[in-house]
């Protein structure tokens, strides 16, 4: 199964919300109990946490892509495919525990493992860790999606996260390994607009967070 597959998989669920409104009643109640940490700048805060969630979702295919094909233009495909697999296996063979959860509330549960995993990919590698791929923006975007998915599930999440990053790479090996050239694709300018629309994600939605909130 390719990124493409992801996208149809996304349209159908959005197709399905279009026509029930469940997801958006759905986010009508979060909006009302997020922390006082998350502020919410637009008249309509469940349309704007409505839209944040589906590009957030939609992000997950193209993050996908951009590390598929940054890993093979770096010769490191081999070493990158299990981070792909799984990502992608997030959306195109869900586990039992995820089946139950359709719609777009379960592909925002499925989206947030993708990205969640690829920030711990990130994470465990020290060449990549010191590029700073990874912008704050986008990690609050996690944190956020972490609150409107809930706990105690979201800290399941991050559990299951942990034990698959610890298989794929949780050697010193992985951490040592000189990953610039993947690095350098990454950076490339072809994949500046895909960065720069994920590190605007909240902005762009009217969300922010408080200074000094514990979720910053």
């Amino acid at each position: 199964m390719t990124p493409q597959a992801v996208l149809e998989i996304i349209d159908q669920a959005r197709r399905k919300e279009a026509r029930s409104g469940t997801f958006l009643r759905l986010l009508r109640e979060k909006a009302a109990r997020l922390p006082a940490s998350v502020t919410i700048e637009g008249y309509q805060p469940a349309t704007c946490l409505f839209q944040f969630a589906v590009e957030y979702i939609e992000m997950a295919p193209r993050l996908i892509e951009c590390v598929e094909a940054c890993a093979r233009e770096a010769g490191k495909a081999d070493l990158f495919e299990p981070f792909v697999e799984s990502a992608t296996r997030y959306f195109t063979q869900p586990s039992a525990l995820l089946v139950k959860y359709d719609g777009l509330d379960g592909l925002l549960i499925r989206a947030y493992l993708c990205h969640r995993l690829m920030e711990e990919m990130y994470e465990n590698n020290r060449s990549i860790r010191a590029s700073e791929l990874v912008d704050l923006e986008a990690t609050r975007a996690n944190l956020l999606a972490h609150q409107l998915i809930g706990e105690p599930f979201a800290n399941e999440l991050d559990d299951s996260i942990t034990v698959t990053v610890l298989q794929i790479a949780g050697t010193p090996d992985y951490y040592e390994l000189n990953l610039d050239p993947f690095v350098d694709q990454v950076n490339n300018a072809a994949w500046d607009w895909m960065r720069h629309y994920w590190e605007n994600l909240l902005v762009r939605n009217h969300i922010r967070f408080s200074l000094g909130s514990g979720l910053a």
